[in-house]
């Protein structure tokens, strides 16, 4: 029997937190992981204001206590004082996956000029792998996904083509994704033809 991939969405917004207007960061993730997986998952929800050490407690109750394999971030990664994410992801990580951040940005700057002002983060702590995403809707696509053409082609890979076998590599569980929407990658070495059921 597989493992149920278990994961965090944690949408950061002081305003959204508040009432003001309604968060559309987790109804993005959730949209897009339903249609990237294959396999079922179950997902665990926060959201909450930039405050950097309430980010830091949630981070840690979703991986330590909730047992999530993956924690998605959404919002607070610019260079603003109030934009704290990435410093609270830093703060609890064990090892900083700077990859992540790095192919962000790479997708980013095809769309806009100022992605370089983004301090998105990837790490691991523990077991799970915390990444922190933008915060609008269409970005958060964009940068799961990667460039592609009008015909759909990828020119620039996004960065879930990397999550499974990360996540393979981290806490043994296998997960595939559907390559019409994302192509996940790993080695042939580690691909399971037949998939326990």
């Amino acid at each position: 029997m597989t493992a149920l991939l278990k994961i965090g969405l944690v949408s950061i917004s002081d305003r959204a937190s508040q009432g003001v207007y309604q968060d559309q960061g987790i109804p993005e993730l959730q949209a897009w992981l339903e249609s990237a997986l294959i396999e079922p998952f179950e997902l665990e929800t926060r959201l909450i204001p930039d405050e950097q050490d309430q980010i830091e407690q949630t981070l840690c109750q979703l991986v330590d206590e909730a047992h999530c394999h993956l924690v998605l971030t959404t919002g607070g990664t610019g260079p603003s004082k109030r934009d704290v994410t990435p410093d609270a992801t830093l703060a609890v990580a064990d090892r900083e996956m700077p990859g992540f951040g790095e192919q962000m940005r790479q997708v980013s700057l095809h769309f806009v000029p100022t992605a370089i002002l983004s301090r998105q983060v990837g790490v691991i702590r523990k077991e799970s792998l915390i990444l922190n995403l933008p915060g609008q809707p269409k970005a958060i696509k964009e940068t799961l996904e990667g460039v592609k053409d009008e015909q759909g082609n990828v020119l620039v890979k996004g960065i879930f083509a990397a999550v499974p076998y990360c996540l393979q590599l981290i806490n043994g569980i296998y997960i595939e994704t559907d390559p019409a929407v994302i192509a996940s990658f790993r080695p042939k070495s580690a691909r399971r033809e037949n998939k326990e059921s």
